[in-house]
């Protein structure tokens, strides 16, 4: 067992809503919170399009979303979906008969907007298509894009107005008796948004997709999901999250995995722990973890790392982590394995080194559990 372990005070009890499923992925119920992305190439573009989904998914996206604003976008759904290895969620605006054609074409999940895909005749004939293909659906309330008649109800976009949107959303799917569906009420606000998905949470059994919408850039964007999205997250809210960023989506994949990790409630790779560097060190921390963070990216079984630059807190934090290095004098620094004090090591040879402890404390970690399985 990881030397991470789950203390009962650090138990996060979620909230239960059924489960659905977006192509093989189960989201909702006790399935784990998936992370997701969205392509930000022409889908039209299948070739860079399909290279985007493909990284996205190397850096550990369960599901990614693409934009379908045309007929051409549909055309190359088809290819786009049949060389993704993760289920592909088309995303739909304005025009429903996109949508038709994306559930013909392969797509896991179609994701519509209340405040723009149109009248209830239009939705049944989405819901058609959803069920004739085996598509989940994703209601997707936004702030901005709330429907005329709750903006004159409510005056303004608020908690309400898209708890509102989102339910009378929901009616039209079960009125069809179509159940394979989540949902999001999403803001660039994050009071707004924690106070919608409050109310959606206590109103529906639905599996809930969280996100802030429009973000902002990779630092901005990050805080700000950081704050709206843990907050539910520690709530018990939330089946399957986005982080929206100004940025690669493959950075969005990375925080919405760092988000999830700093919660417990998802490990992958690599966690590493490292002071912010001082006087004490006995090492270039910030040098030392930049080139680790990147050395490591191709580990995927979650571990821990701890890298400090003196004696005040490396042992404490080493003897919790997997590997750890603590900065000394002379120098040199100690390394810990498996939460043990191991040997000394000169700081020229220890990102090398620590990349190997790495890699074999990994190997031994996927050993354990393949025989644990056995």
């Amino acid at each position: 067992m990881s030397l991470n372990q789950v203390r009962p005070w650090r138990n996060i009890y979620r909230r239960k809503s059924r489960m659905i499923h977006v192509g093989p992925v189960p989201v909702g119920g006790d399935a784990p919170i998936s992370v997701q992305t969205m392509t930000n190439t022409i889908t039209s573009d299948a070739k860079a399009t399909i290279e985007q989904v493909l990284r996205c998914a190397e850096a550990g996206a369960d599901i990614v979303r693409v934009s379908v604003p045309d007929q051409d976008s549909a055309r190359a759904l088809h290819e786009i979906v049949r060389e993704s290895p993760v289920p592909i969620v088309a995303d739909i605006h304005f025009h429903y008969k996109r949508a038709i054609e994306s559930a013909e074409a392969g797509a896991a999940c179609l994701r519509i907007n209340p405040g723009n895909i149109g009248d209830e005749t239009r939705v049944k004939e989405v819901i058609r298509a959803a069920r004739d293909h085996g598509c989940s659906i994703r209601i997707g309330v936004n702030a901005g894009s709330l429907e005329k008649h709750l903006l004159e109800k409510y005056g303004e976009p608020c908690p309400e107005a898209m708890v509102e949107s989102g339910l009378e959303h929901i009616k039209i799917l079960e009125d069809n008796d179509f159940h394979e569906f989540k949902i999001s009420v999403k803001a660039s606000d994050v009071f707004l948004s924690a106070a919608a998905y409050q109310a959606l949470a206590e109103a529906t059994d639905a599996p809930i997709h969280l996100g802030i919408t429009e973000a902002g850039g990779l630092t901005s964007g990050t805080i700000k999901s950081a704050i709206g999205l843990g907050n539910l997250l520690w709530m018990g809210i939330g089946d399957t999250l986005r982080v929206s960023l100004s940025a690669d989506p493959v950075e969005e994949v990375k925080v919405g995995y760092e988000i999830l990790k700093s919660l417990g409630l998802r490990h992958r790779g690599v966690n590493i722990i490292s002071c912010p560097s001082c006087a004490r060190q006995g090492f270039d921390v910030i040098k030392t973890v930049e080139a680790l963070e990147k050395r490591l990216e191709h580990i995927k079984t979650p571990m821990s790392l701890s890298i400090i630059g003196c004696v005040v807190n490396g042992p404490g934090e080493a003897l919790m982590t997997d590997v750890g290095f603590t900065g000394g004098g002379a120098g040199s620094g100690m390394v810990y394995l498996a939460g043990k004090q191991s040997h000394k090591l000169s700081n020229d040879q220890m990102i090398d080194h620590i990349v190997e402890q790495v890699e074999k404390r990994a190997a031994q970690i996927e050993e354990g559990e393949v025989k644990a399985a056995e």
